[in-house]
């Protein structure tokens, strides 16, 4: 008796939370294969009591029904959602089938999108069927009610019907099967504890069980049998969000290496011959069909480790019944008497989206921001420690901080200031947008640092990206390999000269010594001279070791042995390194590993934002992750292309008659586009050119600047082409306008190296650079040749 209700709740869970009397009559009424006798069970499911409580209904009408499939098909939006997808959608939109209840559904962004989606629906399902639509229902919103829907509905021949205004009621279908949607969409969320982020997954098997199970409104059937003719199987169905294993194929592993991956089920793909999961780890989309399920298990996304859970909980409740959403006037006439003129649609938190059956077949770090599901970084102290992971991040730095022997224990002193400390928190990524790691920084709160008592020289310089561009460039030539090294807290080795106390941190205030402060031995994050001191201590390490500082670039070292040579260029506390010798190479990254706490990172691939991509044949680096987050910014992911960056022969000025825009927006673009020029230089010219009006832009300066990044949406693998040659020689070009500037006549020149042959095209391969400036000429030229030379004289 036991193990049968242990398998009826099992059932009732790998269905979606469907009633149980429906799993009778599914079970009873043979309407699917492979599913076990159902018995009701006592007891309450809290996912249920959670997800969909509501009133009694009042009793049903009757309404007219369509006799054959497409004769009527109902269809509402719901949303906005609180909550945006990982798609970034906010909206789904339903459509049902009148005569077999076969419903799908379709994510959307904007309520706008309503009419592409619809005619995308229409083409499916009448191709699938054989038949046409003949009549579409809806309310009277402005997605539905325009004239392009209007026209389209005419020309296809559909009878498009609409609500009276404030009577929602009359479309009853879909209005109900929102609601059911919804709530079993929630109830899955709930069981799995899962983050709000996957209700569009939820929403998505929300639907796909729902054409599985029986409706008053179809007789003996489900949903997917009245439109197919095929009886669905119940073999291959999961609780959702329950963990599962996936088989890791012998090709993308080693041997010694485990052979699956843990995930979390989040949908059947169409084909039924495989499931689709989130890794655990990666946050990747897997496709797989080599999957094993533990459907009691759940993951705890604080602590991130598997807990078992349990599903009832000890409460008498009535069973739930399952309604017939055909009646179109039952369910709304609660509602509209409930609150006579209230908005037809559940409040947003209520809300939920994904798209119809279309194949997920993307990373979830490319759906938006990838599934970060725990990078929300905590704002303060009190946040972050309600969350392992942050605990641990703290706890980390803490240790590394002793371990540097940075701070001693003090008396607070009476004639010295004591400065405050801070945790900050952040996300690191990997290039493809997984989490590399979570870390904590305590840092001193340096605006309080008084000049010439706490501090004196602050400047440290960094790498320039000409000269990491450059670095790149020899390296393919010579066909080297560029590896990459990483400093642990690079700021706590700087040693500091003058007398600085800081205050316990949170968290970690010593027990017995609470009203004492530490005294700094070495350099904190937030000091103002913690970058100096930093790197005069790494300057110091090269130069001990025989190392030679470029004299036009100070963090860019090199040593050589003969015909050996070893390069090095530093950002910070990140190292990238190349040479021809690898045994060299092995040894300076065993002595650095020695003197500091290091972090190998391998062969070059992701720096500063840059992609790299190491071949025989050269080295290829672009920013496209870095484009992608550019566009989203700038909600321009989805906006169309161009070919160009700039309108051919547009002039620009200070003052054109348009009305002026946010500077802080505009500026904000533009930095970010000139950051993008390290591996973008087709952008370079219209980027500078437009960085002239930054005081006070303008809708045309606005507009054009938009322009660039329609031409990057359409260009997002574009990059530089580093090829390994055997002639490599360095050729410089220059260029001018001629009075380009429309506000002083002047004139915008510009000059570009390249190692090796070829220049660059614009292509996605094609070569180059590493020095690219545009600038506006201090003096006015009154010949074509005197502005060129005036160019090379400033390359």
């Amino acid at each position: 008796m036991k193990a049968q209700e242990d398998q009826s709740w099992l059932w009732h869970r790998r269905l979606g939370h469907f009633n149980f009397q429906g799993l009778k009559i599914l079970h009873q009424k043979k309407m699917m294969t492979d599913l076990p006798q159902i018995q009701a069970v006592e007891g309450a499911c809290e996912a249920c009591l959670q997800g969909k409580q509501h009133k009694k209904p009042f009793p049903s009408g009757t309404s007219w029904r369509a006799k054959a499939v497409l004769e009527l098909i109902h269809t509402d939006v719901c949303g906005p959602m609180r909550t945006p997808s990982h798609e970034q959608n906010r909206y789904f939109i339903l459509f049902i089938d009148d005569y077999s209840r076969m419903t799908w559904v379709y994510f959307m962004r904007e309520k706008s999108e309503v009419f592409k989606v619809f005619k995308k629906f229409k083409n499916l399902v009448e191709k699938q069927s054989g038949r046409s639509i003949k009549v579409l229902r809806s309310d009277r919103g402005k997605e539905y009610n325009n004239s392009e829907f209007d026209k389209f509905c005419e020309e296809e021949g559909i009878e498009h019907q609409t609500t009276v205004s404030y009577n929602p009621q009359q479309n009853g279908v879909s209005e109900r099967k929102n609601r059911t949607v919804m709530e079993m969409a929630r109830s899955m969320l709930q069981e799995k504890h899962l983050p709000k982020a996957f209700w569009a997954e939820a929403v998505y098997t929300a639907v796909y069980l729902l054409n599985r199970c029986p409706t008053k409104a179809v007789q003996n059937m489900t949903p997917i049998e009245a439109w197919s003719g095929k009886k669905p199987s119940a073999k291959h169905l999961r609780v959702f969000g329950s963990i599962c294993y996936v088989h890791i194929p012998t090709e993308k592993r080693h041997k010694l290496e485990e052979k699956t991956e843990k995930g979390i089920f989040l949908a059947t793909a169409h084909s039924q011959k495989a499931t689709e999961s989130t890794n655990l780890k990666t946050k990747k989309l897997i496709i797989s069909r080599d999957v094993e399920f533990d459907e009691d298990a759940m993951w705890n996304w604080d602590e991130e480790k598997v807990e078992r859970q349990s599903v009832m909980i000890p409460k008498e409740t009535p069973p739930q019944q399952q309604q017939e959403e055909g009646t179109d006037q039952a369910e709304m006439e609660r509602r509209s008497q409930q609150a006579p003129g209230s908005p037809r649609r559940p409040p947003p938190s209520e809300e939920i989206e994904e798209e119809t059956p279309p194949r997920r077949t993307k990373l979830l770090s490319d759906i938006y921001e990838t599934c970060n599901f725990i990078m929300l970084e905590p704002e303060n102290f009190e946040t972050a420690v309600k969350h392992k992971v942050w605990v641990q991040a703290m706890e980390e730095e803490i240790k590394m901080i002793e371990k540097n022997n940075t701070w001693e224990l003090a008396d607070r002193p009476k004639d010295k200031e004591v400065i405050g400390v801070k945790w900050i928190y952040k996300t690191k990524l990997n290039a493809d947008g997984s989490i590399q790691k979570h870390k904590a920084r305590l840092v001193a709160k340096g605006y309080s640092q008084l000049p010439g008592i706490d501090y004196t020289e602050t400047f440290a310089p960094v790498a320039r990206l000409d000269t990491i561009r450059a670095l790149i460039a020899i390296a393919a030539n010579k066909k080297w390999k560029i590896y990459q090294m990483d400093v642990k807290s690079a700021f706590l080795n700087g040693y500091i000269d003058e007398e600085i106390y800081v205050e316990q941190p949170q968290g970690f205030i010593a027990k017995g010594s609470e009203e004492k402060v530490l005294r700094l031995k070495k350099a904190l994050y937030g000091l103002k001279q913690a970058p100096r001191a930093w790197y005069s201590r790494i300057d110091k390490y090269f130069m001990d070791r025989g190392f030679r500082r470029s004299l036009s670039e100070p963090t860019l070292y090199i040593k050589s042995q003969g015909n050996d040579t070893l390069i090095v260029s530093l950002y910070v506390d990140d190292l990238i390194y190349t040479g021809n010798n690898e045994k060299m190479i092995q040894v300076f990254k065993e002595d650095m590993m020695k003197t500091f706490e290091m972090s190998d990172l391998g062969l070059m691939h992701f720096f500063l934002g840059i992609e790299i991509n190491q071949e025989k044949e050269g080295i290829f680096i672009c920013q496209r992750k870095y484009t992608e987050t550019l566009l989203k910014k700038f909600k321009m992911e989805s906006c169309k292309t161009v070919t160009t960056p700039l309108v051919t022969g547009e002039k620009y000025q200070k003052e054109d008659g348009s009305q002026k825009v946010d500077g802080s927006m505009y500026r904000s673009l533009i930095g970010s586009l000139l950051y993008l020029t390290a591996t973008r230089p087709d952008i370079m010219f219209a980027t500078c050119l437009l960085s002239r009006f930054m005081q006070s832009p303008s809708q045309v300066h606005y507009a054009a600047a938009k322009r660039i990044l329609r031409y990057l949406r359409g260009t997002k693998d574009f990059g530089i082409w580093y090829k390994s040659t055997n002639d490599a020689k360095l050729v410089g070009y220059t260029d001018s306008d001629w009075a380009g500037s429309v506000d002083d006549m002047k004139s915008t020149s510009g000059y570009t190296f390249s190692l090796g042959s070829g220049i660059f095209h614009g292509l996605p391969r094609n070569k180059l650079l590493w020095h690219n400036p545009q600038r506006k000429q201090n003096t006015l030229q009154l010949l074509q040749h005197q502005i060129k030379l005036f160019g090379l004289e400033g390359s």
